[in-house]
């Protein structure tokens, strides 16, 4: 399995963990592309801790240079848009997670998913109808495509490398800068929504929104079933386990994953 993360200094204890609850519910050889700017051999050899094998891509840091930026959104956000140029072009497919994460099973459907030669992405949305077309007026979204959360992406890097136009993404960001509000996710709705394989948040995607806001699924407020079914946590947004002031229902699922971390590390 090839996995892609990017992320600098600041996240690397939450990467790393994401890392090894990945390997414990995914045996064989996982292949881990690390696209950064500023990531030290430390930072590296940490990264590694988790059992994957690591390797760092990196990164100029002038390639969104003129993009914005800001303290939650660093440069490092936009590297997974041209993952296809950056990464070995022996790589056909490579599974895109945000690092703070918790995986809590196998990701081998999701892996293997059939992306033929239409799609370039297999993505969850987490937006009901109405705020799609509060976006599809700010973003000009395509009509028949989907806003998606790029926390988790299946990247068809081999139709990517033929079909994408890099200079499309320069020009969408001079064009719509003042309307970006979530960047790089805005992006790929916006110029990629309608090649992009819809899957199940609640399985690849679940966050504490969807488990307290949603109340007609059988997810709702449900733990046992997010324990059975789900299989990646995403703690996106500001509101995160591991800061003072959490407030949400799926930080047990962070919690257990340090436990195991620790009792796997001797700690």
């Amino acid at each position: 399995m090839n996995v892609l993360i990017t992320l600098d200094g600041n996240y690397v204890p939450q990467g790393r963990l994401m890392l090894e609850t990945l390997r414990r519910y995914n045996p064989g050889d996982i292949h881990v592309y690390v696209m950064h700017t500023s990531l030290t051999e430390e930072h590296l050899r940490e990264l590694a801790g988790s059992g994957c094998q690591v390797h760092p891509v990196a990164m100029s840091g002038v390639e969104f240079q003129d993009a914005p930026i800001s303290d939650r959104y660093p440069p490092e956000m936009y590297y997974r848009l041209l993952a296809a140029r950056y990464l070995p072009q022996n790589l056909d497919r490579i599974l895109y997670l945000d690092p703070d994460m918790i995986i809590l099973g196998s990701l081998r459907e999701l892996y293997e998913l059939p992306l033929g030669e239409e799609y370039f992405y297999a993505a969850a949305t987490h937006l009901k109808e109405f705020w799609r077309k509060i976006n599809e007026k700010r973003l000009d979204l395509p009509e028949e495509g989907i806003y998606v959360n790029s926390g988790v992406l299946l990247m068809n890097l081999a139709v990517l490398r033929e079909k994408q136009q890099e200079e499309e993404i320069f020009s969408y960001i001079r064009t719509h800068e003042k309307a970006l509000w979530l960047p790089d996710q805005d992006i790929i709705s916006a110029l990629y929504g309608d090649r992009i394989l819809e899957i199940d948040p609640y399985v690849y995607n679940m966050t504490d929104k969807l488990f307290v806001l949603r109340p007609e699924e059988e997810a709702w407020m449900n733990l046992d079933w997010v324990r059975t079914h789900s299989r990646i946590i995403h703690f996106c947004g500001r509101n995160k386990p591991w800061k003072k002031n959490y407030k949400g229902f799926l930080g047990t699922f962070y919690q257990e994953a340090v436990a195991a971390s620790r009792r796997e590390s001797g700690v």
